[in-house]
């Protein structure tokens, strides 16, 4: 059996053989900077608090909670979401890296923290928006990252009186048409496809991957995810992926 080591070895020659690559990747790339994810035990839907336990946590982050009870959805938000001090990892840098150097041509993230750009990749597909825009929901007036954390106000309102929101894609609305058509395209158009850090368990989006039809399919997940690939998957590394993915940029 292949230890670690090795197996970094082999992702590393794809990573230098190769220049039509692109990364899709969840929660897990995440939470080594400190951002929870979702849906494990200790993920944010687990841990939303005796203040919302009342409410499932599809309903705390749904376009119904915004607009029937805007008090506990920003109260929520702003508790939960607010990653302003949060710093992008070792996996971030090092996509960002294989980007300068030509080789990634794009990255399709599920998470909504911002931290892909923060390390200096330029082209991200945010299929579920992000935290660091918001717009007026009424004149589409746009507003900086810390307006919603900043405002006094428990509902935070445009200069015209509209309710301010983050551009996120909420639950029981339609994730963004340019950045999924955006991430189809890279997909499709890929040599080699990198998943991390994601347990392909959210649609629509984990269905995207399958418009590749690449040469190379590269897992890197703690937890493993050959199921779901028929054995198409090339090589399969279960570790942390800031580690594997940092070691394997090295030099």
């Amino acid at each position: 059996m292949e230890t670690t080591e090795e197996k970094i070895a082999k992702l590393k020659k794809i990573l230098y053989e190769n220049s039509n690559i692109v990364f899709f990747g969840g929660a897990g790339v995440s939470t080594e900077s400190g951002v929870p994810d979702f849906r494990s035990k200790d993920g944010l839907y687990n841990n939303r608090g005796v203040r919302f336990e009342s409410y499932s946590p599809e309903y705390l982050l749904s376009r119904d909670c915004l607009e029937n009870e805007p008090e506990v959805f920003f109260e929520f938000y702003r508790q939960k979401l607010d990653g302003r001090s949060v710093k992008p990892n070792k996996a971030h840098y090092a996509l960002a890296k294989l980007e300068r150097e030509g080789r990634l041509k794009g990255v399709v993230t599920q998470n909504i923290d911002g931290l892909h750009q923060l390390a200096g990749s330029k082209k991200v597909f945010e299929i579920h928006g992000t935290t660091k825009r918001n717009y007026c929901m009424r004149c589409a007036k746009v507003y900086p990252a810390d307006f919603i954390f900043e405002c006094e106000e428990k509902i935070p309102r445009c200069t015209c009186g509209g309710v301010v929101r983050c551009d996120v894609t909420l639950y029981g609305e339609q994730l963004p048409e340019d950045a999924v058509r955006g991430a189809v395209e890279a997909i499709s158009a890929a040599d080699v496809l990198i998943i991390g850090g994601t347990s392909l368990t959210v649609y629509p989006a984990a269905s995207y991957i399958d418009y590749f039809t690449g040469r190379q399919l590269v897992v890197i997940n703690k937890q493993p995810l050959s199921k779901f690939f028929s054995g198409a998957v090339t090589l399969e590394i279960n570790a942390p992926i800031g580690e594997v993915l940092g070691a394997a940029t090295e030099g």
